[in-house]
C-alpha cells in the first residue's frame, strides 16, 4: 500500500489534546498543536513518544468517523462482523501510520490564523506549518466536527488544497475495485501493514 508522503504533515498535525470542555475550535487546534509540539520535543525514547501520540489521538481525531468515510460506499455491504473487523484493522492502521513517523519530528511549529463556521456541525480551522530548511510551509485547513462543542473531533485536513480522507478514501477504492469489489482485499492490505 502506497502511504502518501502528505500523511506524515496530516499525522503530525493529528495529535495533541486539550482537556477544555467547549473551546473554540480555533483555540482547540492551537493547543493540539502545542501538546504536540510539547510531546515531540521531550526527552523520551521512541517508544514513549509512540505510545504518547496513540493516547493522544485516540481522544483526539475521530478515527471511527475517518475510518467509514474512507472505506465508502463498500461501507453499505458490511455485515456487522466486517464492521467490527474494520474498525479494529483501521485504528490499528491509522495509529501505526502517524506514530512511527510522527516520533521522528521535534517541534512542528503550527500557527492558528484563521477559522470559517460552515454549519453547527463543522469548522474549518486555517492554520500554517512553518518552513524550515527542510521543508517550505504548508497551509493547513482543519475541518473540526462540532456537534458537540464539549467533545470537538478532528475529521480531515486540507493541506494545500487536498483533503487527507478523500486521499484515502479514493486509495482504498482502487485496493477494493482492483480486486474485483472484495472488501476482504482490504482488510489483508491493512493487516499486513499493521503486522510489518
Amino acid at each position: 500500500m502506497i502511504i502518501k508522503k502528505t500523511f506524515i504533515i496530516f499525522f503530525i498535525s493529528l495529535i495533541g489534546f486539550v482537556n477544555v470542555n467547549a473551546i473554540e475550535p480555533d483555540v482547540f487546534v492551537q493547543s493540539t498543536v502545542n501538546r504536540a509540539s510539547k510531546i515531540l520535543s521531550e526527552d523520551l525514547s521512541k517508544k514513549d513518544k509512540v505510545n504518547e501520540l496513540k493516547k493522544i489521538a485516540k481522544e483526539t481525531v475521530d478515527i471511527r468517523g475517518i475510518g467509514y468515510y474512507t472505506l465508502g460506499p463498500a461501507r453499505k455491504g458490511l455485515n456487522d462482523n466486517q464492521k467490527r473487523e474494520y474498525e479494529k484493522l483501521f485504528e490499528e492502521y491509522f495509529l501505526k501510520s502517524f506514530s512511527s513517523r510522527l516520533a521522528e519530528y521535534t517541534n512542528p511549529e503550527i500557527d492558528v490564523f484563521d477559522k470559517e463556521v460552515l454549519n453547527k456541525n463543522y469548522t474549518i480551522v486555517n492554520s500554517l506549518l512553518k518552513g524550515t530548511k527542510e521543508r517550505p510551509e504548508i497551509k493547513i485547513d482543519w475541518r473540526i466536527y462540532t456537534k458537540n462543542m464539549d467533545n470537538l473531533l478532528i475529521r480531515d485536513l486540507i493541506i494545500e488544497g487536498l483533503s487527507l480522507a478523500r486521499t484515502q478514501k479514493e486509495e482504498f477504492a482502487s485496493i477494493i475495485n482492483t480486486n474485483n469489489g472484495d472488501i476482504n482485499s482490504l482488510f489483508k492490505t491493512l493487516k499486513e501493514f499493521t503486522e510489518n
